[in-house]
């Protein structure tokens, strides 16, 4: 059998990452949850009903790859638009030959890469051709559309959130690389599970980064005399800037650091805190997603005994964004210690729970009258806002008019704390309560 070398021309071809870019959905990796049997993009494929698009997703998950099979499967002429490079003038002269196709029955598939990018007046151009129907959109983006894409042309797209691939969906990319023709079937190598699994871990969720990590590791392997390939942990290190810890931001260990990171804060150990906090992030934990733990726990475990955590917390989620990591672990830090030492009430998650319960059981339960505005004559007539009393047209800016549902008055959700800030507004809230009490019984 004829023994190829990484030195033949084979190694000069496109990227592996392009070799083995899917044809078909059968092919496709993850997604399940639109692409699966009966779900609503499946569908919308097999029956040839495409609408104009967006996929949302982070990077590598297969958004233009999935736009490519969706334009085979509908037979549509496919066009790939990068926002990166195209302004206005390259929008209308690709609009115009859509316009010509549309008129000889061809449909196009216009996709853009991160559509984001485009400003308004870009995003506008593509407004009118989508309403005629000269093309089929589907727009990426890693951004959020609601932010990022103009109303009116997010109105006449459907949005699909695309998630990140499993650490199995990788690992199951990194072996079809490793037996596929267009791959490195052709050669003979040796790499053991457990580095597929790290370059999978490493790659969170990017099957880009993940075959282009396998075939640096693979080029770099060490070949004996019988043509074998070997690949190394310390050449797989190498290749990933590191040792990579294992972590599947997906799995069990991803929740079980997280949550150690919480309870270690709400019992107010700092070290262990920060500990967590530093596997986390040191296994390539997204800083963002920590952050907005952090902010989750501001309120929930602290609340009202310490406001000022919410900033604090805040203020790590925006400096985190704003100059991302290795920086960023020291607001992390920053926040993860305030949180830990700050006095602890859990008093706001109580209230909510207990008012979400009500709020369940009593979807319909009417607005008082007196709470309502009344911005017409007929509104008027009905009675809407009559007998509100104004709190700041009173002395104590407070009046005895009843807030909530006839049916459900007396009812109390939030009970302050004794620690920190809290003590002072139970006393507060204690002498409120008081006054209407005595207001009531009058």
């Amino acid at each position: 059998m004829e023994q190829y070398s990484l030195f033949d021309d084979r190694a000069a071809m496109n990227p592996l990452a392009s070799r083995l870019r899917p044809e078909s959905l059968k092919e496709f990796a993850g997604q399940e949850h639109l692409l699966g049997e009966g779900k609503v993009l499946r569908r919308l494929i097999d029956s040839d009903q495409i609408p104009s698009m967006i996929f949302w997703g982070p990077p590598g998950v297969g958004k233009t790859t999935l736009a490519s099979i969706i334009a085979s499967r509908t037979h549509a002429e496919f066009v790939n638009f990068s926002a990166v490079t195209s302004g206005i003038r390259e929008i209308k002269e690709v609009m115009a030959r859509a316009e010509n196709s549309r008129r000889m029955g061809i449909k196009t598939l216009l996709f853009v890469d991160e559509i984001h990018r485009f400003n308004k007046a870009q995003q506008d151009a593509f407004l009118p051709y989508v309403e005629k129907g000269s093309i089929i959109l589907i727009g990426a983006t890693t951004e959020n559309p609601s932010f990022e894409i103009n109303a009116a042309l997010l109105s006449r797209c459907k949005v699909f959130v695309l998630k990140a691939l499993t650490t199995e969906n990788v690992k199951e990319l990194l072996l079809q690389a490793l037996r596929s023709p267009k791959g490195f079937g052709y050669l003979e190598v040796s790499i053991e599970e457990s580095l597929l699994t790290a370059i999978a871990i490493f790659a969170n969720g990017d099957a880009r980064t993940a075959l282009n990590t396998l075939e640096m590791a693979i080029t770099n392997g060490q070949l004996d005399k019988t043509g074998r390939t070997t690949v190394t942990r310390e050449i797989v290190d190498q290749c990933i800037g590191g040792k990579a810890l294992l972590y599947d931001k997906n799995g069990e260990e991803h929740y079980n650091l997280i949550s150690a990171l919480h309870k270690s804060m709400r019992n107010s150990d700092p070290d262990a805190a920060v500990y967590w906090l530093a596997r986390m992030l040191e296994a390539g934990e997204d800083p963002l997603y920590v952050a907005r733990r952090l902010i989750r726990f501001a309120s929930e475990d602290v609340g009202m005994a310490d406001s000022q955590a919410l900033t604090v917390a805040v203020n790590a989620y925006q400096a985190s964004h704003f100059i991302g990591m290795p920086e960023c672990s020291v607001h992390l830090t920053h926040a993860a210690v305030y949180l830990s030492m700050a006095p602890k009430s859990n008093s706001l998650y109580m209230a909510y729970e207990q008012a979400k319960l009500d709020a369940k059981r009593q979807l319909a339960e009417p607005v008082p009258l007196q709470l309502r505005n009344a911005p017409t004559a007929l509104m008027k007539e009905l009675h809407y806002g009559e007998q509100y009393e104004y709190a700041h047209d009173t002395e104590e800016k407070l009046t005895h008019m009843q807030c909530l549902p006839e049916s459900m008055r007396g009812r109390r959700y939030y009970h302050p704390g004794k620690a920190g800030a809290e003590a002072e507004i139970a006393e507060s809230l204690r002498a409120i309560l008081a006054w209407k009490g005595q207001e009531e019984g009058r």
